[in-house]
């Protein structure tokens, strides 16, 4: 299993073997040639939204102009609502345009 440190959650974000296959089988622009993105976008994303779909999931986005002309990589994060200690990804896609969810923190 792989981890990414996320200053945001003050915690590391596991990608475990089956959401990683997720990833490359559904996004294969994104993984395995992308992983150092992953980990850009929780590290030092532009945003973060809270997912008013499914509680306790947040989305981090980052914006790469040199990724595929320009777009945003979308990180999908679930938190163990139950402990607070546990955070993983779900999924991550690539996008143009960031529609939903609500700003939960955003860079200057």
């Amino acid at each position: 299993m792989e981890s990414f440190y996320c200053p945001y959650l003050k915690a590391d974000v596991e990608l475990t073997p089956e959401r990683r296959q997720h990833i490359e089988s559904k996004h294969p622009e994104l993984l395995p040639d992308h992983r150092d993105y992953l980990a850009q976008t929780l590290t030092n994303p532009d945003e973060v939204r809270g997912d008013g779909r499914f509680p306790n999931t947040r989305i981090f986005t980052r914006w790469f102009g040199q990724f595929l002309r320009g777009k945003y990589l979308a990180v999908v994060v679930v938190t163990d609502k139950q402990t607070d200690d546990r955070h993983w990804i779900v999924t991550a896609y690539v996008t143009g345009t960031l529609r939903q969810g609500e700003t939960e923190w955003k860079r200057n």
